[in-house]
């Protein structure tokens, strides 16, 4: 099953290198998809080109989706992310009313959707969400190592 959400972490692998290639963030990257299968909205994180601690990759494209929908109910919706989402964006991935989440690299510092923390199923917050782990995690994994790599 998570062979399937290959090529849309590969469209999120994309934004997250974008993300490290125009503004230096850290590279993560996300696409909102559709039950139909089409990537309906992309993010990449933009702390640092927005100067916007909120600007996570995944906030980026829940605004981008809800924008773009005119709906800020994204139920049947998948949320595919190079990195698992934090406590903030694990709320917004909540209020939005996300129906799954695909990520490719575990966050054992912030993580919240199933290392650290595991809101995103967490059912006193709303709905449960599915969650897919480790999809393209070596991928994901490799370019934040070398972003923080270089850095030092």
């Amino acid at each position: 099953m998570s062979k399937d959400w290959e090529p849309y972490m590969r469209a999120a692998l994309t934004e997250a290198q974008v993300a490290m290639d125009t503004s230096g963030d850290v590279p993560v990257g996300a696409v909102i998809v559709s039950s139909t299968g089409g990537i309906v909205a992309r993010g990449g994180n933009q702390k640092e080109l927005l100067g916007d601690p909120t600007a996570h990759a995944e906030i980026v494209a829940i605004r981008e989706a809800s924008s773009l929908l005119g709906d800020w109910r994204l139920d049947g919706y998948t949320l595919v992310v190079t990195l698992e989402p934090c406590v903030m964006c694990a709320g917004a991935i909540q209020a939005a009313r996300i129906s799954r989440v695909v990520f490719g690299a575990w966050d054992e510092k912030v993580g919240a959707s199933g290392s650290l923390y595991d809101l995103v199923r967490d059912k006193r917050l709303g709905s449960e969400i599915e969650v897919i782990p480790e999809v393209l995690s070596l991928e994901a994994g490799n370019l934040l190592k070398e972003f923080f790599t270089d850095k030092r």
